[in-house]
């Protein structure tokens, strides 16, 4: 087997992936919709559809899959400890840093996202392809690393007990809407105590094939809100979908970051949580 030549960083350009296509070690992963795939994708993308991201429970809809559902994950992207991943969506990427936080959890960390997914592709000129992708069947695929999950993930009594000892940083990136609670996607509207609110849209450039605005722009917008940086920060949305972008943008600007995937579908379902509602702080 070929020794993997990839220097990729958690976030790459087009340009970089181009040379690489169709090399044993890499797996390329669309989470793009259907129907764009079905259309059009780069070539050797294996698609994955958002559900096999997540497990759903009475009150939550975006958890961390169970042991059982990560194994299967692992065994349908087919990649061994040796592989690196590409992942791409056609949103921006909420999606496809979703998958890389999937892969983070279960220990997993040779991944990156495509900068602005397939239109950033598109826009660069390069080729696509409508074919279905056959994978040859990988010999020792990844195994789960149970302790990085805790790492990266936090639990709702956990999040609770730092919420009421005013000892965490949140970061809250749905609409502002959602963050007053003006608009209602659970039981109950409005935020965390303390989170900021910054929507994970914000840090996208739509002018640039939905290519991320420089980091630069982004720690300085995060920290005009109050955020440090350099102390661990929670993210969260209603699902831990869009919450996905905002987890590989902190892991970019070298954050302690850990998201809370029962989200807003948990805290907001429950009757118990505390809730604040409200203008956004001027």
């Amino acid at each position: 087997m070929a020794i993997p030549t990839f220097n990729f960083g958690l976030l790459i350009e087009a340009e970089e992936l181009l040379p690489y296509l169709g090399h044993e070690k890499l797996r390329i992963v669309d989470l793009s919709r259907s129907s764009v795939y079905d259309q059009l994708h780069i070539s050797h993308a294996i698609h994955v559809k958002p559900k096999q991201l997540l497990r759903q429970d009475e009150q939550a809809s975006g958890l961390l899959p169970d042991l059982d559902g990560l194994k299967a994950l692992i065994e349908y992207l087919n990649i061994s400890p040796d592989h690196h991943v590409v992942v791409y969506d056609d949103e921006g990427g909420a999606w496809a840093g979703r998958l890389i936080w999937n892969l983070h959890c279960l220990g997993f960390e040779n991944t990156s996202l495509l900068n602005g997914g397939i239109h950033a592709w598109l826009g660069a000129g390069f080729p696509t392809s409508s074919e279905m992708v056959k994978l040859n069947s990988v010999e020792s695929l990844v195994e789960i690393n149970q302790s990085k999950i805790d790492q990266y993930r936090i639990e709702y009594l956990e999040l609770l007990d730092k919420v009421n000892h005013h000892s965490v940083q949140i970061w809250d990136c749905r609409t502002e809407d959602e963050y007053t609670g003006l608009r209602l996607a659970a039981r109950r509207g409005g935020h965390i105590p303390n989170a900021l609110h910054f929507e994970w849209s914000t840090a996208l450039n739509r002018e640039n094939h939905l290519k991320l605005h420089p980091l630069e722009r982004t720690q300085q917008r995060l920290e005009q809100l109050g955020f440090k940086l350099n102390q661990p920060i929670v993210v969260y949305c209603q699902s831990h979908h869009r919450s996905g972008l905002a987890y590989i943008l902190g892991r970019l600007l070298g954050c302690n970051i850990q998201a809370y995937d029962g989200a807003w579908s948990e805290w907001g379902n429950r009757l118990d949580s505390p809730i604040i509602t409200g203008e956004l702080p001027s």
